[in-house]
């Protein structure tokens, strides 16, 4: 665990025998370019935005970091481990090799990485010397891209588990499997175009989407009753949990007040076809329809909608998708932060950075963390 020193000032000592998969040392030379990587407003990572509290990171010795950051932060050891720590000769020597074939430190290392078989297969590294050895030799993950396909291969017993499940599958896999469920805080979210030619820039017609939702037939026929309305940015056995001031619910008369006031007759709406909410956005588009506007309606695989957003922002007003951050942590600011901090996000998908919401947002998180 990383050491305090003072307010502004940790210390992590590597572990002793710590090895990559590929069988090398960990230093820390590895370490702080790990972190430098990260940091590097070159390489645009989705983890910069994660550690933001950090000024530098500097060898001590052959055995130890300092990390300095720019202010007290009470949650430095739980989120520095979002930084993976890399092999710096490995990166240099061959970056896209790297990436298509990663090198770690933790209890298990890729063998394939599923391009070619569509089968990601992982070894146990026997080289591992931390707290949580791999418990199984060998773990194969099927990339099965169809919903219909993966479910048949968990009822079928050819996969013992699978990501992903369409909501309106269950009832068929409680048939033949025992289901449970457990609120997390994977949600679907709607994305605004706040960008200069987009309507949504105008609050009242964000406002006027948001109460034109049915929240509740989402929840019950869209997601099987596997989801609850959001009442709070976290869901409500989150440890931060605290009810929002303004809880939106649907009220379509409320909504077409405040587009009369706007005078707005159409919008873009773009989807991703995930299939584990497939149910929800039909129900979305009615409840868009239903205002009296014209819904221009497109639906893309995720990797596709991603992509047309980053090469013209103006392709959509509305975007529904999926999104759980907390595969990275559960800490509140963490998960706001991959919102509302993150460079894909505000900049490039929002186009709200540099506003004065957006300006008074990044205060209060930074207020807030301290």
């Amino acid at each position: 665990m990383p050491k305090q020193v003072d307010d502004k000032t940790w210390e992590v000592t590597l572990r002793d025998g710590a090895k990559f998969t590929d069988g090398n040392p960990v230093t820390t030379d590895d370490v702080v370019f790990s972190f430098e990587r990260v940091l590097d407003p070159a390489n645009k990572s989705l983890y910069a935005s994660f550690i933001p509290f950090v000024e530098k990171v500097e060898k001590k010795d052959d055995k130890v970091v300092t990390i300095k950051t720019k202010y007290p932060f009470s949650l430095v050891p739980e989120r520095l481990s979002v930084v993976k720590v890399v092999p710096k000769a490995a990166v240099e020597a061959d970056p896209k090799a790297f990436d298509m074939m990663p090198i770690g430190t933790g209890a298990y290392k890729m063998t394939d990485n599923g391009a070619s078989s569509q089968k990601v297969v992982l070894e146990r590294n026997d080289d591992y010397n931390g707290p949580r050895p791999a418990k199984v030799k060998t773990v194969e993950v099927d990339i099965i891209p169809d919903d219909s396909t993966r479910t048949n291969a968990l009822t079928s017993g050819a996969v013992m588990a699978i990501d992903s499940v369409p909501a309106t599958n269950l009832a068929s896999l409680s048939e033949s499997k025992d289901v449970a469920a457990k609120q997390g805080f994977g949600l679907v979210f709607v994305l605004f175009n706040n960008g200069p030619n987009s309507p949504m820039k105008e609050q009242k017609n964000r406002q006027a989407i948001m109460y034109a939702l049915d929240y509740a037939k989402i929840c019950s026929v869209g997601m099987s009753d596997l989801a609850t309305p959001a009442s709070c940015f976290v869901q409500e056995d989150h440890p931060a949990y605290k009810k929002a001031s303004t809880v939106y619910s649907y009220d379509l008369e409320k909504a077409k007040a405040l587009l009369a006031e706007t005078g707005l007759k159409e919008i873009k709406f773009l989807a991703t076809n995930h299939g584990f909410f497939s149910g929800v956005r039909p129900i979305v588009k009615e409840n868009l329809e239903a205002l009296g506007i014209k819904v221009s309606y497109d639906e893309k695989k995720s990797a596709d909608a991603y992509a047309a957003i980053g090469d013209n922002p103006d392709v959509m007003d509305v975007f529904l998708a999926p999104g759980d951050p907390s595969v990275f942590g559960d800490d509140a600011d963490l998960l706001l932060r991959w919102w509302y901090a993150g460079e894909a996000w505000v900049k490039d998908r929002m186009q709200w950075k540099g506003s004065d919401s957006y300006n008074k947002v990044q205060k209060l998180l930074d207020t807030a963390s301290a």
